[in-house]
């Protein structure tokens, strides 16, 4: 779907829609916020298929090394190894279903990480081949399609469910991508950043929404690329859930949050995602759900004039 130049949108992905303008979102049991939590199991590659792209700037190390960047390797495989078990303790602590963004690699090659978050109850949703290897409009559309349908068959394959969300690496998407993923029956991408609640997206191939992810909360974004400090982070993070939920008295609001273990799970940071999250849920009528929990929902109860 091709941008045009022209007046207002740009695009045909969706519908602009002012959020003064939509009628009223309730969310189960008069939930005034809806908070969702993915957390990311993505796998650096040791080196990465010929003609793969892969962010100049990616996180993790301490900054671009000569092959083998075991720096960056190893900080990142921290989150396999460690950083998960932590982040989904905390999440347990106060009864919130993650969603797990899994990257084929990771589900091909760890099956112990798959059965452990299933076994957590945990939804898993295709998060690509790897964070290596991003998606991009250098890509043909037949060489795209085979991507996200190894994506999706090797999920499936490693959980027994064909995964219905999706979270591109490093949010990567071609002009294609939403029309292509509703092709192989996904049914909601986490990609757009542009809004607090759920969103239709436009294609020809069956229902597929947006599920918005607050960009500005990612863990990445915060802490690794504007070099946030994790004190301020903690505040930042209770700070927009307030002003969410004081603005939710009119309508539902929707709070993802995007995370990624080998950062967020370290020792001395986890505390500070505890403390949030138990601010978070410490308040009434707020429901915690996964991707799909929350998109079911809206599809069959969408917002009331």
């Amino acid at each position: 779907m091709p941008a045009e130049r022209r007046l207002g949108m740009d695009h045909d992905h969706y519908d602009w829609s002012p959020f003064t303008k939509r009628g009223v979102l309730r969310w189960p049991e008069g939930s005034r916020v809806a908070l969702c939590v993915i957390v990311n199991l993505e796998r650096l590659e040791w080196e990465p298929p010929d003609g793969s792209f892969q962010v100049a700037a990616l996180s993790g190390g301490v900054w671009p090394r000569p092959f083998p960047d075991y720096m960056r390797l190893s900080h990142r495989d921290y989150g396999h190894r460690v950083g998960i078990f932590r982040v989904l303790n905390v999440l347990d602590k106060y009864g919130i279903k993650p969603t797990i963004a899994m990257d084929a690699v990771t589900a091909e090659h760890y099956p112990y990480l798959v059965d452990y978050c299933l076994n957590h109850g945990c939804e898993i949703i295709a998060h690509g081949i790897s964070v290596s290897q991003m998606i991009t409009s250098e890509m043909s559309e037949q060489k795209e399609r085979e991507y996200i349908r190894n994506s999706v068959e090797t999920l499936k394959r490693a959980t027994g469910v064909a995964p219905v969300g999706w979270l591109g690496p490093e949010y990567g998407e071609s002009t294609r991508t939403p029309q292509l993923l509703s092709q192989e029956g996904i049914q909601y991408v986490c990609d757009w950043t542009n809004d607090e609640q759920p969103f239709p997206l436009k294609s020809p191939h069956g229902e597929l929404f947006a599920l918005p992810v607050m960009l500005e909360l990612d863990d990445v974004n915060a802490l690794w690329d504007r070099h946030m400090a994790i004190g301020k982070y903690k505040e930042i993070l209770k700070e927009c859930f307030d002003i969410m939920y004081r603005d939710s008295a009119e309508s539902g609001r929707l709070l993802t949050l995007n995370l990624h273990p080998w950062l967020i799970g370290q020792p001395f940071r986890i505390r500070y995602l505890d403390d949030a999250l138990g601010h978070m849920m410490r308040r009434q009528s707020v429901w915690a759900a996964c991707g799909s929990e929350i998109i079911d929902w809206y599809r069959s109860n969408p917002p009331v004039a």
